[in-house]
Order: structure tokens, then sequence, then C-alpha cells
């Protein structure tokens, strides 16, 4: 087994587990290809970015990616974090220049929990007087 390198990304509900291995350019997303589970324009474009900010083609390396949790931009969002961790774990020089463009900073935002007496985490029933 060749040697791989791991970057886990986060985002809203998903989780995506990201393993690069040096190889032909396949990539891999929950045993489909990328393009086929990220079909909706500009996606599979931002997930793969990394490999642009550090001067490296994405076609040197192999990615699979087991992602689940969430919808199609978490998952896709998490997707590219983990690529930007296992690119820094390859070359920590790279470190810089994916900090710089923001691809290793986590986004934490996530949904906001329902309060009790209102309809949303911040909708409230409309007020009646009478």
């Amino acid at each position: 087994m060749a040697q791989y390198y791991e970057g886990i990304g986060r985002r809203k509900e998903s989780i995506a587990r990201v393993r690069l291995v040096t190889g032909s350019g396949k990539f891999v997303v929950n045993e489909k290809e990328g393009a086929v589970f990220f079909p909706r324009l500009g996606d599979f474009e931002d997930i793969l970015r990394p490999f642009g900010v550090v001067g490296q083609e994405a076609n040197k390396y192999d990615v699979s990616v087991l992602v689940n949790g969430g919808g199609v931009s978490g998952q896709a969002e998490s997707v590219r974090l983990g690529i930007a961790r296992a690119l820094q774990i390859i070359n920590a020089e790279w470190t810089a220049a994916l900090r710089k463009k923001g691809l290793l900073t986590r986004d934490a935002r996530v949904k906001e929990r329902k309060k009790p007496g209102l309809k949303k985490a911040r909708k409230a029933p409309t007020y009646t007087k009478r």
C-alpha cells in the first residue's frame, strides 16, 4: 500500500475524510467519480482550489473521499478543507499560501437551535393584541 496523507474536513453537519496518494489524478467521492458526486456548477472546481493555490496539479494525486452528513454545499466545503489539510501534511511550506487564501480556516457557522415558544430559532409567532 502506497503512502497516503489524510485530512479531515468539517462544515455544518458534514464530515469528510480525504486521502491523497501520489498517482494519476483519480478523484473518488463515496465510490463515485468526483464530478458525478458534485454535479452542481462550480462545486468541483471549488473543491480543487487548494491544488491551484500550492501550485500542484490535481492530476498528480489520487484523491479518495468518504463524506457523510449535511447537504451539497456543506459536503463540498468539508472536502475542500480536508484536501487543504492533507496538502499541508505533504509539505508544511504550503501552509502560508493555503492560510492566506482562507482554505485552512474551519467555517464554524452551524444551524442555530430552535427555542421554545418560537417557530424556528428566532422566528416568533405573530403578535396579536386581542
